[in-house]
């Protein structure tokens, strides 16, 4: 299928050259007549003549139908449908045999840039051309034509090259620009998954961790205020209010962050301490921290760390049922190790990304991945720790 459509595409692209050869057929066709009509019109010659011209330019226009097995028969026709108009032509038989030969042999490399098949109709032509001169008993008209045979077989040819090189170019860009065409709908494809995963992680992030922190906090107020602990109660939904302002900021700058804005860089001991500070107001479970950073982190790199500490910290909140937790994030080695640990019930590490509605572990793999680091999970009913490590990158500096 694909080896038909290339060769439909180059008849398209040698529609235009056949166009010029029917005009220099015509061209040979009108001055055989001409010339054969001033000495002696032979009616009954000239109409074969017209018959046999007539199939040979249809053969001519046809030839891109021919297939391998039929070049030798095609071409061996056109021989003698041209060796049978010169004879029948014998004062006009000059412009048939210099006018057609050559573009006979200007066809064959059309069909073919193979050097025997060439090399073969190049030898029938010639045989033609001294066999119908010396079979009209043109002796010297031999002598005479052979040069301008020569010289007009050379510009045929040398056209014929040109021409067809010109087309194998075209094509060549054509098929390269296809190529690039499939390449980016590709392209294309794989970006809109990557940023459908994107904002797949953004949302949870963002909407579904606040909103979690939120229903977690009102269930505490609700069961505070069942024991009429009004005072205890104020301050929770004082503290759910500041987690409402806070998710909102947070979709906010997911927003911004796809319609391709800048984010503002942050600080990344800060910010974790920051999110532990919220683990700790909303959980109540104490938080053991420890810190060695000496190098900057990139913004792709820390925006992505920053979210596997929430993540792990709001599935401890959730799950773990915890009263312990400890978070270590260092940079020893050229690489960031983030270390995060409790001493809840634990859970199967096989069933990540199997249970629905809990894509939380699924989200953190992702980003690992994104940022090309590894990620152990050792899970136990005394607890558990995730190690996430990451290599530096050519954008994270002293």
């Amino acid at each position: 299928m694909k080896g038909q459509k290339d060769k439909l595409l180059l008849m398209n692209e040698l529609f235009e050259s056949r166009v010029t050869v029917l005009v220099w057929v015509s061209v040979v066709y009108i001055s055989a007549i001409l010339m054969q009509f001033i000495h002696d019109p032979l009616i009954l010659n000239s109409a074969v003549f017209t018959g046999l011209f007539t199939i040979h330019v249809l053969l001519h226009w046809n030839f891109y139908r021919i297939s391998n097995k039929q070049f030798w028969l095609h071409f061996s026709v056109q021989g003698v449908l041209i060796y049978l108009c010169a004879i029948l032509m014998p004062d006009g038989y000059q412009a048939v045999l210099i006018g057609l030969l050559p573009v006979l042999i200007a066809q064959s490399l059309a069909f073919s840039y193979r050097i025997r098949n060439v090399v073969f109709v190049s030898v029938i032509s010639l045989v033609l051309f001294f066999d119908a001169s010396l079979t009209l008993g043109d002796t010297d008209g031999v002598v005479f034509l052979l040069p301008f045979f020569a010289l007009m077989l050379i510009v045929v040819v040398a056209y014929a090259l040109l021409f067809f090189q010109q087309v194998q170019e075209r094509l060549r860009i054509q098929k390269f620009l296809v190529d690039l065409k499939e390449a980016h709908m590709k392209v294309e494809e794989l970006t809109l998954s990557s940023e459908r995963q994107r904002m797949a992680r953004d949302l949870h992030d963002t909407l579904a961790q606040g909103v979690a922190g939120l229903i977690m906090q009102l269930e505490a107020a609700d069961a505070h205020i069942t024991r009429g602990n009004t005072e205890k109660t104020q301050n929770i939904i004082r503290m759910s209010m500041k987690q409402a302002r806070r998710t909102l900021a947070e979709a906010r700058l997911a927003i911004d962050n796809l319609r391709m804005k800048s984010a503002s860089e942050l600080n990344f001991r800060e910010a974790v301490k920051a999110e532990v500070q919220h683990f700790t107001d909303a959980t109540g479970i104490e938080v053991s921290t420890q810190f060695n950073l000496t190098k900057r982190l990139s913004r792709t790199l820390m925006e992505h760390s920053l979210h596997m500490v929430k993540e792990c910290l709001t599935n401890i909140a959730r799950h773990a049922r915890a009263d312990k937790v400890w978070v270590t994030v260092t940079d020893e080695a050229e690489q960031l190790t983030m270390l995060i640990r409790d001493n809840g019930i634990g859970f199967s590490p096989a069933a990540i990304g199997r249970e629905p509605g809990h894509y939380g572990l699924l989200g953190l793999q992702e980003r690992v991945r994104l940022i090309g680091g590894n990620m152990k999970v050792e899970s136990s009913p005394a607890g558990t720790i995730i190690e996430i490590e990451a290599s530096f990158t050519e954008g994270d500096s002293l």
